[in-house]
């Protein structure tokens, strides 16, 4: 290090290991004079940086988006000459040049938001791509390409680069939001709806950062230049809320250093409740810097397998949630043994043999049990008896000695271990003895460098117990908190009840699309992206809300509805033959597109033939001498309907009306050429499992059991549904959304499709 090559603090700590001493003024001294100018010189640099701009221009939003979404705080000083690139001056007078190099410099040094810029390799290449992409946005000729390249890159995708925010998604919804009304009028437009749904996604979530920004863009279709003065100010007077989802802040919480886990239990699936846990810890671990830990509380063998490990690893991934590491409770089995000891040792637990049922009793009454005062040597001999798991052992259970007459009731005494032997999952017949979640969790919270262990409210009367076992062990405190639990209506959570579906034959299995895992509703035709921002949009929120499916599938059909593509189907039973006596006497094939609005969907051949299918329904509705609309063709006039005994319609006859107008029919019906390559369909509905909206507290679910969960309609479906794949999500027109749950296999086998839910119906059996 020289004098001469670094900022001021450089020059500083130079000077204090050369300075010579004297007997005038002792190194001592010196020492002191220069670490206090060290210690004001970081506290300027800790100051506003200043963003030089051309007195005629307005700062770049996007230089300003990055800074403030990297926590970086700046004023803004318009004395450069005319066509000049923005400058940062540092706190050292050191200076950066150019829009892409301070967005940059800005993802680089980013404190509230990991991983802005430096990423692997791979993705840091693609961020630097959509930094020189972006551009084009600035061309007014090219701006809606622009747009509509974008809108198709993001078709299968949330962020533009990986899974999370990065500089790119800011310098692209800064180009469309510093559009003002000219990008304000595509949005309404609905013409590219994935970057509508993008932008908007990007704008919710860091409402509370760009609102202030934003607001003078949107007054005129050209970027007006933004007052020097307001700037500085924040636009406060013209912050307008995007959400209304809060900001919530972890107690003692450092950037950093926050330290999460996800701790779910290998006994059964992960449904959408378990899903709001382990989204949450990845929202707080992003916007603190930290860390998520995967644990599997594998604490009763009884209901644990290795199925259900890897089946949540798999669910896991599909949410998304970036983890640091998967650990196991049964890897601290032996300092969970040792820590037991301990606290007999220390008189802090005690042996008890007291029949389940009575200690029930007893800790509801707040009794003291008659083992409560067991000498240490006596609570010693039991507890090698419950690891031996003897005949007397198993008749025994360690609990905790805190407090009888607690009003709090989790705190009377509760059970630390119990034996069990059953052999784990894992670790085979090593133990006779297992510990419980309350005794294991604080324990293992803390061991583990948890920072913050994040619960819903229902354990809210646990937490004193929580904190008095750290304290009894120990231990460094862990902090909790709290949120509301997600609870939806006609819905079980509970796995206990969900494994009695599946045991019971009622549900095919855990990946039931009647069941509410995040492998049954991906299966009912969900898009994880739905789930993500149903569960932000309700935030950290502690407010108990029993909530309506009908909202999380109204977000999926706006995701969903913009790309899909558009297949023909009829239902086989009752369909009705229309000849169109001029109609063509050979078929022929247009190739038309699957989706009208969106390109990317790809394109299907139609052919037209002198003999068409209609459905039932809709040969009933068509009166004698009507003009009727062939969607995808044209109109066609009615002529003959013939009807059997029972009144349905047997044959239709009639003819085409090409050069009538659409707009004047009142039927817009779907058909199906009569041709040997239409595919059998099974057109599969789904209800509720239960059919009340809410158990009361002792209601047992039997009861209200829903005895029609499930109806398939034959149907028939055009040629190009051979090439579905099973995942495939569609639109069958007049019908609604489907996923394919079969393909096609052979003709003597149907395409299975399962209904999706648009957020308007879902049928209740």
């Amino acid at each position: 290090m020289t004098g001469g090559d670094g900022g001021p603090t450089e020059y500083l700590l130079f000077s204090l290991f050369n300075y010579p001493s004297s007997q005038q003024q002792p190194r001592s001294q010196t020492c002191c004079i220069i670490i206090i100018i060290i210690i004001i010189s970081l506290h300027c640099q800790m100051t506003e940086l200043k963003l030089l701009i051309a007195s005629d221009e307005t700062p770049p939003l996007s230089v300003l988006a990055a800074a403030k979404l990297a926590g970086v705080s700046l004023t803004v000083h318009p004395t450069l000459t005319a066509t000049s690139p923005p400058v940062l001056v540092l706190t050292n007078g050191m200076k950066l040049h150019g829009t892409n190099i301070l967005i940059r410099y800005f993802g680089r040094t980013a404190t509230t938001i990991p991983s802005l810029y430096q990423r692997d390799a791979f993705e840091t290449g693609q961020i630097d791509e959509w930094l020189e992409y972006s551009s084009v946005f600035s061309s007014g000729s090219e701006y809606e390409g622009a747009c509509k390249y974008v809108d198709g890159y993001l078709l299968h995708r949330t962020f533009l680069v990986g899974q999370s925010l990065s500089i790119a998604d800011i310098v692209v919804w800064s180009y469309l939001a510093g559009a003002g009304k000219r990008w304000e009028s595509l949005m309404k437009s609905k013409k590219y709806q994935n970057l509508s749904r993008w932008y908007g996604m990007i704008s919710t979530e860091h409402a509370a950062v760009l609102d202030e920004l934003t607001a003078p863009y949107s007054k005129k279709k050209d970027s007006a230049p933004v007052k020097t003065k307001e700037t500085e100010q924040g636009l406060s007077s013209n912050k307008q809320t995007v959400s209304s989802r809060p900001e919530v802040d972890l107690p003692d919480a450092e950037m950093g250093k926050v330290c999460l886990r996800f701790a779910p239990e290998p006994s059964g699936y992960l449904h959408i409740g378990h899903s709001k846990a382990a989204l949450m810890n990845q929202y707080f671990a992003q916007r603190y810097n930290g860390k998520v830990i995967v644990r599997f509380d594998d604490t009763n063998p009884a209901k644990e397998s290795n199925e259900f490990v890897d089946n949540l690893l798999v669910d896991i991934k599909t949410l998304g949630i970036n983890y640091e590491n998967v650990t196991y409770t049964s890897d601290y089995f032996p300092q969970l043994m040792d820590m037991a000891e301990k606290l007999i040792k220390e008189g802090k637990a005690y042996v008890d043999d007291t029949p389940r049922e009575e200690m029930q009793k007893e800790r509801m009454d707040g009794i003291d049990s008659k083992c409560r005062n067991n000498s240490v040597e006596e609570n010693l001999t039991l507890w090698k008896e419950m690891i031996s798991g003897s005949e007397r052992g198993l008749q025994c259970c360690l609990r905790g000695k805190l407090d009888m007459q607690d009003p709090n009731k989790s705190l009377r005494d509760p059970v630390y271990y119990r034996c069990n032997p059953i052999p784990h999952h894992r670790i085979g017949s090593k133990y006779k003895i297992y510990p419980t979640y309350d005794f294991a969790c604080p324990f293992v919270d803390s061991i583990e460098g948890i920072t913050h262990a994040l619960r819903s409210s229902e354990y809210h009367d646990r937490n004193a117990q929580y904190y008095r076992i750290q304290e009894d062990m120990g231990l460094r405190k862990v902090h909790i908190y709290e949120f509301s639990r997600l609870n939806l209506v006609y819905t079980l959570l509970s796995k206990r009840k969900l494994l009695w579906f599946v045991q019971n034959g009622k549900v095919d299995g855990w990946d039931d699309a009647r069941f509410p895992t995040v492998q049954g509703i991906v299966r009912r035709g969900l898009q994880i992206e739905a789930l993500i921002q149903f569960i932000l949009e309700q935030g950290a929120s502690k407010n108990l809300n029993l909530m309506e499916w009908d909202k999380l599938w109204n977000i999926n059909k706006k995701i969903i509805d913009p790309v899909c593509p558009r297949h023909t189907a009829i239902v086989e039973e009752g369909r009705v033959l229309l000849t169109l006596l001029n109609g063509p006497e050979n078929p022929f094939v247009r190739v038309i597109p699957k989706h009208k609005k969106y390109e990317g969907a790809g394109e299907k051949a139609t052919t037209f033939t002198k003999k068409i299918w209609l459905e039932q329904a809709d040969a009933l509705a068509i009166s004698a001498g009507e003009e009727i609309t062939l969607m995808d063709w044209g109109n066609a006039i009615i002529k003959e309907i013939k009807k059997g005994p029972n009144g349905s319609v047997t044959d239709l006859v009639g003819v085409l009306h090409l050069e009538g107008s659409v707009k004047t029919t009142k039927l817009k019906l779907t058909w199906l050429p009569e041709i040997d390559e239409l595919v059998p369909l099974s057109l599969v509905e789904f209800g509720y499992l239960i059919t009340k909206k809410k158990l009361d507290e002792d209601e047992d679910f039997v009861d209200v059991l829903n005895p029609n969960t499930k109806k398939e309609i034959a149907a028939l479906g055009d040629s190009n549904m051979r090439n579905l794949k099973r995942g495939d999500i569609l639109q069958l027109e007049r019908k609604g959304y489907f996923r394919c749950d079969a393909p096609f296999i052979r003709p003597s086998k149907p395409i299975v499709l399962y209904s999706i839910p648009d957020g308007r119906q879902i049928t209740k059996g």
